[in-house]
């Protein structure tokens, strides 16, 4: 099956609709998947309902889809530094389910793996358990959570062969590979593409059964979130 496509836009064409679930890779600005998030500006679907740690920054990453209002829903754990996510939340033009960072990662494994729902003692006796099923174990209680099946995986690597196998860097390894698992769609891009048989089967991170689509995004402007000066001083 060809896996490779010239670009983010036919890579998600004909996969793209309206109103649905959406997984993104990334932690901040690290290792997500933006060349796919333009394509999905550009495609102009609305409704959606993303699950990721953060939603980006103002004009960056995810922020750039609130910009354009197509997101509905986040599913997130950390959104601080997004002054239109936070707009938009207090005018309750977007709804949002806060989810704790490990709990959020959990419930992505969890669907990769077909797992329905676990118990976790995070978030116990807070908002995070508000509505939610609680059950004891050895007199301590836990919360239900439920995995994350989504329609659609975004998810970036730094290296990927001709059969989808992937090889992740650093902290893009944390929320990438987890999210790449559970949609039924993983379209994926990566920084180099290298020949099939020249990656260390010890060192892929991701097989590459579970990628459907990829697309080469380099060459990338890395990015930070902050930058912090101060004047040298002398020795």
């Amino acid at each position: 099956m060809k896996k490779l496509y010239p670009d983010a836009r036919s890579a998600l064409d004909g996969v793209l609709r309206n109103d649905m679930l959406v997984v993104a890779g990334g932690f901040g600005l690290c290792g997500i998947p933006e060349r796919l998030i333009d394509a999905v500006v550009e495609s102009g679907v609305s409704g959606l309902t993303v699950a990721s740690n953060n939603a980006g920054i103002d004009n960056e990453g995810l922020g750039k889809l609130l910009r354009t209002r197509q997101i509905a829903k986040m599913i997130a754990s950390y959104v601080g530094e997004n002054k239109e996510f936070e707009r938009q939340f207090l005018a309750r033009e977007l709804e949002v389910e806060f989810c704790p960072q490990g709990t959020l990662a959990e419930r992505m494994r969890a669907g990769g793996a077909g797992i329905p729902g676990f118990y976790t003692r995070t978030g116990v006796g807070t908002q995070v358990a508000d509505g939610k099923e609680t059950k004891l174990f050895n007199n301590k209680e836990y919360v239900l959570e439920h995995g994350i099946f989504a329609d659609l995986a975004l998810v970036k690597a730094w290296k990927a062969d001709e059969t989808g196998n992937l090889v992740f860097r650093k902290t893009a390894r944390n929320f990438n590979m987890p999210a790449a698992t559970c949609g039924k769609i993983c379209v994926v891009e990566v920084e180099e593409l290298v020949p099939t048989g020249s990656l260390d089967p010890d060192c892929i991170h991701l097989p590459g059964v579970y990628v459907q689509r990829m697309i080469v995004g380099a060459p990338y402007d890395k990015k930070i979130e902050f930058r912090t000066t101060r004047q040298r001083q002398d020795a």
